[in-house]
């Protein structure tokens, strides 16, 4: 029987609306047999989702997600199959966590000078974990009647030249990608068709990731078209990279991202647990 994977995921400890322990019960019971939990710059719902993931028989892939800034632009790199105790890792990750923090606060000052208030101890209530992001802000928002939607929230209050956008000052390529390395990881780019790079500078990024020692890129994502994964699949196999998958599930408030429904991906493509380097075995999926 075919082993289905699933390798970027959020919970509450970031900004999905599942506890990590709702999210593994949400993915067994869609048919995930192999899933990542790779929440944004930290790694605090490993340990819950693992203690449920073992008696359902499924394989936990302990992940995160690193906020890069690469070139002016955010770029996020997943860590797969790292230990979530190494100290070179946890120390980065903190640093980005103290500025979310700043960033979190500097969204809410911003948003109160362009007349709406208390959006700071609104976006807190909605966050269950350590990190207070963009979208607990977007769910505030929302729930206050600013807007119709997270997608809504985005474009008019949080993006570049919005009242409450504020820019990134997220780890160095370099960086995050020791951070992997040192818990034993593999770096892989997520959702790369998301960015809005040029097939020039995406080749250029790519090229740096790999020097820096990343292995791998997701061909398959939530976030990504048909048009999106062919080319993905054509430039992770001229890349000479890795294939990975996974939907980015947030919660079930994005009803068209679902686990369990991720397509194969394409010929010709070496998935990442392929490498001598994976966590998991196809001996211990038996």
């Amino acid at each position: 029987m075919p082993v289905h994977y699933d390798l970027h995921s959020h919970s509450r400890a970031s900004d999905g609306t599942l506890s990590p322990a709702e999210l593994v019960a949400a993915a067994h019971a869609g048919g995930v047999d192999v899933l990542a939990l790779t929440d944004h710059d930290t790694t605090e719902g490993l340990a819950e989702a693992a203690q449920v993931a073992r008696p359902l028989g499924m394989q936990l892939v302990p992940g995160v997600e690193i906020s890069v800034s690469w070139q002016a632009q955010t770029i996020h790199v997943l860590g797969l199959g790292v230990d979530s105790a190494c100290e070179p890792l946890q120390q980065g990750l903190s640093g980005l966590c103290d500025f979310r923090n700043w960033r979190a606060e500097e969204i809410g000052r911003r948003l109160a000078r362009a007349g709406i208030p208390d959006c700071y101890a609104g976006a807190c209530s909605h966050a269950r974990g350590s990190i207070v992001g963009r979208t607990h802000f977007a769910h505030h928002l929302v729930a206050e009647g600013h807007a119709k939607s997270v997608r809504d929230v985005f474009k008019r209050f949080l993006v570049n030249n919005k009242p409450g956008y504020v820019s990134g000052k997220w780890a160095s390529l370099e960086d995050a990608l020791h951070w992997i390395d040192a818990a034993g990881g593999l770096a892989v780019v997520a959702h790369p068709g998301r960015y809005g790079m040029t097939a020039s500078k995406l080749r250029r990024f790519l090229g740096e990731f790999r020097e820096c020692g990343g292995v791998g890129m997701e061909v398959i994502s939530g976030s990504h078209s048909r048009d999106n994964v062919t080319a993905m699949a054509a430039l992770c196999r001229s890349q000479n990279m890795l294939a990975s998958c996974g939907s980015d599930y947030h919660g079930p408030e994005n009803p068209w991202i679902r686990l369990g429904q991720l397509p194969v991906l394409p010929a010709g493509c070496q998935p990442v647990w392929e490498s001598d380097r994976w966590p998991v075995t196809r001996k211990e999926l038996q």
